[in-house]
């Protein structure tokens, strides 16, 4: 089992999520972003970003909001989101952006396999992989993958003024190497964890049913903004995805 000063850690610090997801999402339904996609990521990414996120958030996340960019229309002014965001922020919005989906298919499809123990069977558990982990990450990125593209569409078309299938290519074309990028760091902070550092330190690892868990899927999604990060300085920085 794991300690009982683990167990508590785990605790705050997923205590500490719930709390900015609530936080966020009730600033968000006073003040809706500009972009609704971005209504669902902001509140998703403060899961794992906690206090940090929401500093970002309360700093440049009401930048984009529909109130903002109203009134800086009337004004005649550009939007404050283009002008007072400095590019590794934007930046870090273009990575948590991708990153919502990879959180909202990862606690999906973990939950499904742990319901439903015949889903990772089917991905390969017990015939191709003997660790359960692998074959849910098949699912996780299948999830991922899909909800990825979804956010980046409804992100590109109404900023590009694309058709349907224009902008599900361009979705496709931005999200891909940032998805991928992005479950690097998931899934090899999760590998470590689960395989390694929780076995070794505390004879272990960790259910799905368990805070120690998801506080693991924490540290995870840290690590994926982390490596994703790079990726997309360069997606932004040549325009295959927008500055948000």
């Amino acid at each position: 089992m794991f300690p009982y000063w683990f167990h508590t850690l785990a605790i705050i610090c997923l205590c500490l999520g719930g709390v900015s997801v609530v936080i966020v999402l009730s600033d968000i339904l006073r003040h809706p972003q500009r972009m609704a996609v971005m209504n669902v990521v902001w509140p998703v990414t403060a899961i794992f970003g906690t206090l940090p996120l929401m500093v970002l958030y309360y700093r440049y996340g009401r930048l984009t909001s529909q109130e903002a960019h109203h009134r800086a229309k009337a004004l005649g002014e550009k939007m404050p989101s283009m002008t007072d965001t400095p590019f590794p922020v934007m930046v870090a919005k273009g990575a948590l952006h991708c990153g919502s989906g990879c959180m909202i298919g990862d606690v999906v499809a973990e939950w499904l396999a742990f319901l439903v123990p015949a889903v990772a069977v089917a991905l390969g558990w017990q015939t191709l992989f003997s660790e359960k982990m692998f074959a849910v990450w098949i699912l996780d990125f299948i999830f991922a993958f899909g909800l990825g593209i979804a956010f980046q569409y409804f992100a590109i078309v109404p900023m590009r003024g694309l058709s349907p299938k224009e902008g599900l290519k361009a979705a496709v074309k931005a999200d891909t190497f940032s998805l991928l990028s992005w479950q690097v760091g998931m899934y090899g902070a999760m590998a470590l964890l689960q395989l390694w550092i929780f076995p070794a330190a505390f004879g272990v690892k960790a259910e799905v049913n368990s805070w120690e868990f998801w506080f693991a899927m924490q540290i995870a999604m840290i690590c994926g903004f982390v490596t994703s990060y790079p990726v997309n300085w360069y997606l932004v920085s040549v325009g295959i995805k927008e500055k948000m």
